[in-house]
């Protein structure tokens, strides 16, 4: 009987180890051999998960442009309610950078409202899958728990079409939550165009 307590007790143990360490963010892989050229264009949000603040609600879209240079940048555009009541379409913009190139999925990103009542700041930006056509998932944290986990993160599913993904690839989007231990955080994403 001791026995089958005490290999319990460690079946428990490597189980929650386990979890724990598959939610250290730097454990989290991110789309192989990222193409900046071919993420290009536009895509619109389906589902997000929000960091603690101000956050774009609905009607998100963001439009990558690739320059010369090869550095990305994007312009977003989403609905958002500022002291409580007004609501506003809010344009942002964005620069990436990528620390390391052997790993282009994983960028800093640089943002900027476009009118004084948005925030600017710079977060981790990672794309954690996309297959360039129908959906990608992006992921920033932007702080980290003693642990590793995140603390305070976002992340965004988008899709090239406003209406939805096909059942096929929402099953991969749901994995992928899974493994950035976002399953069950995120929250639809109205696409009326109001914006």
């Amino acid at each position: 009987m001791d026995f089958q307590m005490f290999a319990v007790v460690m079946l428990l143990v490597a189980s929650v180890e386990h979890s724990l360490a598959s939610c250290v963010v730097d454990s989290f892989t991110v789309k192989q051999d990222f193409d900046p050229q071919r993420y290009a264009g536009k895509w619109y949000a389906l589902q997000k998960k929000d960091p603690e603040g101000l956050f774009l609600q609905d009607n998100i879209s963001a439009e990558y442009t690739v320059g010369d240079d090869g550095a990305m940048v994007a312009s977003s555009r989403g609905r958002v309610t500022l002291f409580g009541f007004w609501v506003v379409c809010a344009d942002m913009a964005a620069q990436y950078s990528v620390p390391n190139p052997e790993n282009p999925g994983k960028m800093f990103m640089n943002y900027q409202g476009l009118a004084s009542y948005l925030s600017s700041g710079g977060d981790n930006y990672w794309i954690i899958d996309t297959d360039y056509d129908n959906y990608a998932i992006t992921y920033a944290c932007r702080s980290l728990n003693d642990d590793g986990s995140c603390g305070d993160g976002y992340a965004l599913v988008f899709s090239r079409n406003p209406r939805g993904l096909p059942p096929a690839i929402q099953r991969i989007v749901r994995q992928k939550q899974e493994e950035i231990c976002m399953a069950g955080q995120f929250q639809p994403v109205l696409q009326s165009g109001v914006c």
